[in-house]
């Protein structure tokens, strides 16, 4: 099977100083946001009207420790350079709330991106369904569970491997500070409908102040593992849940002690092939928790210290990001009251702080999120502001080398054809950013041949963080399936997976071959009458207990001249 090839143009460069002479990431804030002043909790990119660049949503939510005025959710309509609209009364008109959280996924498969808000102070999260251009209604009431939460995050994933996104949501009780609720899974139906998850499936109990939910693959098996994160510590420190692969959790115990996490991000920061974790604010005297993981999910070493410096600041938010594209993650963290930083990573996830390429703004950053928001090919920054200062979200452009390194398909799951199909193939894919929603891609494809026949080319769909599911239809049996992943990120950076096959399982003899040589000819013809008149014998070919002219007839009927 012939396979696609990719070429790069250039190799990176490789950068080692930990300082830098010029400003990378700009500040252009005030020629391409609108201005605003409300309270920011989080965003995500998302390219909401399917016109290929990427759009911002933001989750405003009012008051820190009680509840403020209601605020809108605001939607940024990307014009495809980079410069933004705020059209929230036109594609998400009278929705109000106290939402902490936002993240997209399709939750119908209609092929648009959908929208669920977390909400806090013991209100309903909200499930917004899109049209296909970007306007969006409120379904909650006929889609969600009705279930009030003090919510901070909500995650879309494939969570039980049935094909349709699934929701993960954190939730303390009557506000996020509380100790009374318990993080939930809300399973969809296929058609965007979904259930409670009973506590069978997730065993989970009351736990105290969870600031964040992150679904990844923790145990590199191409099923989605929960990590909730708490502002808590000692007994209601994080928790991490491992999927059996069908959506029941088993909590991992023990698991790192940690405390005061506002966010977790995943990414394999030494390139062993495995997501290590960092915890924000969650390490000892509110540094960052850096966490090696030993390859199961279930052993993990704290490496902090390979974060310098590692200073006690109040800081909210993480994002890898390989900013001077030499093919690892570096790190980026947002703080509030305090400049953001980057550092550059080692390739062995050694972490020096790099200064002189960011604003020194010390501005009231809870999140971030890295993209080509441009159209470049080069990895921008926007930053959600809140609690406190001038409410003002900003970007951040880069200056600096675009991205010319394809994506990393990690794991591809060989298919055990158990039946005639359709096969399920599961993938994973990284690249030089990390988000809660996987790679910055331009589609993953599924290839495959029957026989050696015509490639036939088909959409992976994406099934939350950095995994990725596509579907073989049924064939006849005996079949031989040839089949690749291809994963293109938005820099048009291509990696090809490698080739891997199958055969239908099935009956595949063929009436009348009985020395099964995949013909029947004269040596079949002499068998059969070497059996004449046998009652015991495989050239018995319609099974009535004798091998006569009847047999004959239909060995005949097959000869192959």
């Amino acid at each position: 099977m012939s396979k696609l090839h990719f070429v790069l143009l250039s190799l990176p460069t490789v950068a080692i100083a930990t300082t830098a002479s010029a400003q990378q990431f700009l500040d252009q804030t005030s020629t391409r946001f609108p201005v605003q002043a409300e309270y920011t909790n989080q965003c995500t990119i998302v390219d909401i009207d399917g016109d290929g660049d990427k759009d911002i949503v933001w989750a405003n939510g009012q008051g820190y420790s009680s509840l403020g005025v209601l605020l809108k959710p605001r939607i940024y309509l990307n014009n495809g350079t980079g410069t933004f609209t705020d059209v929230t009364d036109t594609q998400a008109p009278g929705i109000t709330g106290c939402f902490r959280g936002v993240e997209a996924g399709d939750v119908d498969r209609d092929g648009d991106w959908d929208l669920i808000l977390a909400q806090d102070y013991n209100r309903r999260p909200l499930l917004l369904i899109n049209d296909g251009i970007g306007r969006f209604t409120d379904q909650t009431v006929t889609r969600l569970p009705n279930v009030t939460m003090g919510s901070s995050r909500a995650q879309f994933g494939d969570i039980d491997n049935d094909g349709d996104l699934d929701i993960a949501i954190c939730n303390s009780g009557t506000n996020r500070f509380s100790t009374t609720g318990r993080p939930r899974i809300f399973n969809n139906n296929g058609s965007g409908v979904f259930t409670d998850a009973p506590t069978a499936q997730f065993p989970s109990t009351a736990l105290a102040e969870q600031m964040d939910c992150l679904l990844f693959d923790a145990d590199n098996d191409l099923d989605l593992d929960l990590h909730v994160g708490t502002r808590a510590s000692a007994a209601n420190s994080s928790q991490l849940w491992l999927n059996n692969g069908t959506g029941t959790f088993a909590k991992v115990t023990p698991f790192v002690t940690d405390a005061t996490a506002y966010s977790y991000d995943a990414g394999d920061i030494d390139g062993d092939g495995d997501l290590d974790l960092i915890g924000v604010n969650a390490g000892s005297s509110n540094t960052e928790l850096l966490l090696r993981n030993n390859g199961t999910g279930s052993s993990w070493t704290a490496v902090s210290s390979q974060i310098t410096p590692n200073p006690t600041v109040d800081d909210n938010d993480s994002r890898f990001v390989d900013y001077d594209n030499d093919g690892d993650l570096d790190l980026i963290i947002a703080a509030l009251g305090a400049a953001d930083r980057m550092y550059q990573n080692s390739g062995a996830g050694l972490f020096a702080q790099v200064t002189g390429i960011l604003p020194t703004l010390a501005d009231s950053s809870l999140d971030i999120k890295a993209g080509d928001l441009t159209g470049d090919g080069k990895p921008d920054l926007i930053t959600a502001q809140g609690e406190s200062g001038a409410f003002q979200n900003r970007i951040y452009i880069n200056s600096g080398p675009a991205d010319t390194i394809a994506p990393n398909i990690k794991l591809t799951e060989q298919v055990i054809p158990l039946n005639a199909g359709p096969f399920t193939v599961r993938t994973e894919v990284f690249d030089g950013i990390t988000s809660d929603r996987g790679y910055d891609d331009a589609g993953v494809k599924l290839v495959y041949t029957v026989n050696g026949g015509k490639p036939i080319t088909v959409n992976m769909l994406w099934s939350g963080n950095s995994l990725w599911r596509g579907t073989i239809p049924a064939q006849a049996a005996c079949a031989t399936v040839q089949y690749f992943v291809c994963a293109l990120d938005v820099s048009q950076n291509l990696r090809v997976g490698p080739t891997k096959s199958f055969v239908v399982p099935g009956s595949c003899a063929i009436v009348g071959d009985l020395n099964a040589d995949g013909v029947v000819d004269g040596a079949d013809l002499a068998i059969l009458l070497n059996a004449w008149g046998s009652t015991s014998s495989p050239a018995d070919l319609n099974a009535d207990g004798v091998v006569d002219a009847a047999d004959l007839a239909i060995l005949l009927g097959a000869y192959t001249v």
